[in-house]
């Protein structure tokens, strides 16, 4: 009886901490909708999402969209005659309205063959996000946190702003709708995290990272070193011994981007904090269950 009863503790247990566990939906949710669109997000906060998971730009006349690529991606943008991009077209080349007559919700991602495109869908602002989140009645809008890539590069400075200007323009938008406690910096590029530092103590911020650095101790080392209270590495290598060092040192874990049960069940196990995931209402049902 002792038995039944300790391993029923250990089984509620276990399911309070994984559903507890952090849902961030990855550009949205490009499972089923096109990345990083207005449908995208509306859909995560229909599904119940903890965070919106995005990454910014700017544009030549400096305003922050919402876009993976410095490049307008062929695959998943068609140009302002409804026809197939077929030359390189760098978001900081084109101002805010020039972009806008990109359509970016017609096509379906290759990658992605389940999604459902919503035509003649622009690439919008973070302001536009924010004020789509405001305006929601859906019970996820009113916490919802906000998880914002800068997408510079160093080895590409045509690509964006300085990391000071770029810090300071998705600041800037983030201030104005009042969401900093809802709003988490995140970069590949650590120069604008340390310049987030700097300007906004309070900021959250979070370290990706795709590759395993090659010496023991170093993922510990980058944390201290940018005071970031999040680590996100590319969850293919991520051990639970990586997990447990950082936690030692009061910081998160969510790694990007597992979208199979097999990969959720496996990052349970190594005691992550929140997934970013391409596909957050079958991560939400996968924890309920």
């Amino acid at each position: 009886m002792k038995r039944g009863l300790l391993m029923g503790a250990f089984l509620i247990s276990l399911f309070e901490s994984a559903y507890a566990l952090e849902v961030q939906g990855h550009r949205g949710a490009r499972w089923v909708r096109p990345e990083n669109t207005l449908p995208a997000f509306e859909y995560a906060l229909q599904v119940g999402v903890d965070t919106l998971e995005l990454d910014t730009l700017i544009t030549k006349d400096g305003q922050v969209v919402v876009h993976h690529d410095p490049m307008l991606n062929p695959d998943i943008c068609l140009d302002p005659q409804g026809k197939k991009i077929t030359t390189q077209i760098p978001i900081r080349s084109l101002t805010l309205k020039e972009l806008k007559a990109y359509d970016c919700g017609s096509l379906v991602n290759p990658s992605f063959p389940q999604q459902v495109a919503q035509p003649k869908t622009p690439i919008p602002t973070l302001n536009e996000v924010f004020e789509m989140v405001k305006k929601s009645k859906l019970p996820a809008a009113k916490k919802v946190h906000f998880n914002i890539e800068t997408k510079s590069e160093e080895a590409h400075p045509e690509y964006s702003p300085s990391p000071e200007e770029f810090v300071k323009l998705v600041l800037a938008v983030v201030k104005k709708h009042n969401l900093m406690s809802r709003v988490i910096l995140q970069s590949f590029d650590l120069r604008t995290l340390k310049v987030a530092r700097q300007l906004e103590p309070r900021l959250s911020l979070s370290i990706l990272i795709e590759d395993r650095p090659p010496e023991a101790g170093t993922l510990v080392q980058l944390m201290k070193a940018y005071q970031a209270q999040i680590l996100s590495p590319n969850y293919e290598w991520l051990t639970a011994q990586d997990v447990a060092e950082v936690h030692k040192m009061g910081a998160r874990v969510i790694p990007w981007t597992p979208n199979t049960e097999e990969d959720w069940q496996s990052m349970i196990e190594k005691g992550v904090d929140g997934i970013i995931t391409d596909n957050p209402k079958e991560l939400i049902d996968f924890l309920k269950r």
